[in-house]
C-alpha cells in the first residue's frame, strides 16, 4: 500500500486513526499475586494490528518471514540478557545476526551471486527470481539495532512482544525508512503522548512530504525517463536528466522521510531527521552528514567504529573506510553500479581527508558548493542507471562522448517546459523556505499571519494532490526497491 494513494489516505489511514484515538493506552486486564495489575497495551496492539495489515495488503507471503525474524530476535534478545556474561550470550546474538543478514542476504542477493558465479565459470546456475520482501533492508537493520544494544548494555531487553513487533513492523517507516534505532522509540513504546500540537505538525509535516514526492518527484522522474527514451540525446539534455533523477531522488526519499516523521509524531514517536538540506554541503563529507543521516549513523555506530574507526593505523582507516563504503552501496542494491557507486564515496572521503580537505575550507564557498554539485549529479546519474554499461554512456554523453551534439531545439522544449519545476526544486532542496517562515514568525503579527495560512496551504496542497491520485499521476517510491 503507498501513502500516495487514495486507499491510504481516505481508507486505511483515517480507520486507523479512528481506532486509536479511541483506545486507551492501556486496559487493566487483571490482578496478580504480587498486587500488581497485568494491562493490555490497547494502542501499541491497534498499530501492530494496523503495520501487519499494511505489510499483508502488498506483500501477503512475505508477511510470514518479517513476522518470523521478529520472533527470532524477540527470543534472542531474551537470551542475550538471560545469559548475560556467558558465551551463550553472544551466541544468541550471532544467531540473531546470522538469521537476520541471512535473510537479507538470501532474498536481496542470491541472484547476484549466481549471475556473477555463471559470468566467472561459465556455469548455467539457474536464477532463483525471488521477488525482494519489501522494506526488509530497513526492518533487518532496526531489529538488528536492538539486539546489538541489548548486547552492548545500550538498551534493556524487551519482554513484551506486542511492544518489539510494534517498533519492527510499524507501518509510517516500514516499508522506506527511515531507520529508527531501538534506543530512539524504547521509552517511548511503554509510554508516550499525544497532544494537539504533535497531531498538527504531524499532520503538516505528512502533507509537505506526501506534495514533495508527488508534485516535485513524480514530476521529475517522468521528465527523466522521457528524456532517456528520447533517440536524439544532447550533451545539455543529459545534464538536465542527472540534474532531475538527483532531485527526484532526494525529493521521493526525503518526501517519504518527511511523511513517516509525520505519521509518527501523529501517533506519539519522535523519530531522528533523517535529510538536513544535503545539497548546501561544501563538501562530500558533509553531504553524508546531511543525506539519509540515519543510515550513515547505523554503519558508523554498528560497522565502522567496531572496525576501529578513525582510532587506527592509517592503512586500517582506508580499509575500515573502504568497507563501509561497499557495504553501504551493496545495501542499496543487488548491482555492481551501486557497488561502485559506493566505492567512489569512498575514494572522495579519502581525498578529502588527506588532500582536498584543506583546499575546500580555504576557497570561497561558491567553489566548494559547485565541487559538491558535480560530484553528486555524477554519481545519481551512476545510482539510477541501468548496469555499468548504461552508466558509462549516460556519464560518457554528460562530456559529449560518441560526438553527440551540444544543444537541438528538442533539449530547449523540455528545459522550457520543465524549467519551473527544476527552478522551485533547486529553491526547495534549500533552507531558503523554511529559514524565510522563521524570520516572518519572528515577528507577533508575521506569526499570526503563518498560523493562520499555514492550514489553509496544508489543506491546499492535500487537495491538489488528492487530484492527482485520481488523475493517476503517481508512482512508487523508489526506496521500495532496497
Amino acid at each position: 500500500m503507498l501513502f500516495s494513494s487514495i486507499s491510504f489516505l481516505f481508507y486505511f489511514l483515517v480507520g486507523v486513526l479512528a481506532v486509536y484515538f479511541i483506545m486507551p493506552f492501556k486496559i487493566k486486564i487483571f490482578k496478580k499475586s504480587n498486587g500488581e495489575y497485568y494491562y493490555f497495551e490497547a494502542k501499541n496492539f491497534v498499530l501492530l494490528i494496523a503495520s501487519l495489515f499494511f505489510y499483508f495488503y502488498g506483500e501477503p507471503i512475505y508477511t510470514i518471514l518479517m513476522v518470523s525474524t521478529i520472533l527470532v530476535n524477540y527470543i534472542a534478545g531474551l537470551f542475550v540478557d538471560k545469559f548475560r556474561g556467558t558465551v551463550w550470550s553472544k551466541v544468541a546474538l550471532w544467531v540473531s545476526v546470522i538469521i537476520s543478514l541471512g535473510s537479507l542476504g538470501f532474498f536481496k542477493y542470491a541472484d547476484f551471486f549466481i549471475t556473477n558465479i555463471n559470468a566467472i565459470a561459465h556455469s548455467e546456475i539457474k536464477l532463483l527470481s525471488l521477488a525482494l520482501p519489501i522494506g526488509i533492508s530497513f526492518y533487518t537493520f532496526q531489529i538488528l539495532s536492538y539486539t546489538i544494544d541489548v548486547y552492548r548494555g545500550e538498551a534493556k531487553v524487551q519482554k513484551s512482544f506486542i511492544r518489539l513487533a510494534t517498533y519492527v513492523s510499524l507501518f509510517p517507516q516500514l516499508i522506506a525508512g527511515p531507520i529508527v534505532r531501538y534506543t530512539t522509540v524504547e521509552a517511548e513504546l511503554s509510554e508516550r503522548k499525544h497532544t494537539f500540537s504533535n497531531f498538527s505538525y504531524g499532520a503538516t509535516r505528512f502533507v509537505i512530504g506526501l506534495s514533495k514526492k508527488v508534485l516535485i518527484a513524480d514530476t521529475l522522474g517522468g521528465l527523466a525517463r522521457t528524456l532517456m527514451g528520447l533517440d536524439e540525446k544532447t550533451v545539455v539534455m543529459y545534464w538536465i536528466y542527472a540534474i532531475a533523477v538527483s532531485f527526484q531522488l532526494y525529493f521521493d526519499f526525503s518526501g517519504y522521510s518527511d511523511m513517516a516523521i509525520g505519521l509518527g509524531r501523529i501517533f506519539g514517536f519522535q523519530f531522528l531527521e533523517n535529510f538536513n538540506y544535503p545539497f548546501i554541503s561544501k563538501s562530500v563529507a558533509e553531504f553524508w552528514r546531511r543525506w539519509h543521516m540515519s543510515l550513515g549513523t547505523w554503519f558508523r555506530d554498528y560497522v565502522y567504529i567496531p572496525l576501529g574507526g578513525n582510532r587506527v593505523s592509517k592503512f586500517r582507516w582506508i580499509f575500515n573506510t573502504l568497507a563501509v563504503w561497499f557495504l553501504t552501496g551493496f545495501w542499496h542494491g543487488a548491482d555492481w553500479t551501486f557497488i561502485f557507486w559506493g566505492l567512489l564515496f569512498a575514494a572522495l572521503l579519502m581525498l578529502e581527508k588527506f588532500f582536498l580537505g584543506n583546499i575546500l575550507k580555504k576557497i570561497p564557498a561558491v567553489f566548494s558548493h559547485i565541487y559538491v554539485v558535480f560530484i553528486i549529479l555524477i554519481s545519481f546519474v551512476l545510482f539510477s542507471a541501468n548496469g555499468m554499461s548504461g552508466a558509462i554512456s549516460d556519464i560518457g554523453g554528460m562530456f559529449g562522448a560518441g560526438g553527440i551534439p551540444f544543444w537541438s531545439e528538442t533539449t530547449g522544449y523540455y528545459l522550457l517546459s520543465y524549467g519551473f519545476v527544476l527552478i522551485f526544486a533547486l529553491i526547495g532542496s534549500t533552507p531558503v523556505v523554511k529559514n524565510t517562515v522563521l524570520k516572518i514568525k519572528s515577528f507577533k503579527t508575521g506569526k499570526l499571519i503563518i498560523d493562520i495560512l499555514e492550514p489553509i496551504f496544508v489543506v491546499a496542497m492535500l487537495l491538489i494532490v488528492t487530484s492527482y491520485f485520481v488523475d493517476g499521476s503517481f508512482s512508487p517510491f523508489l526506496y521500495f526497491r532496497f
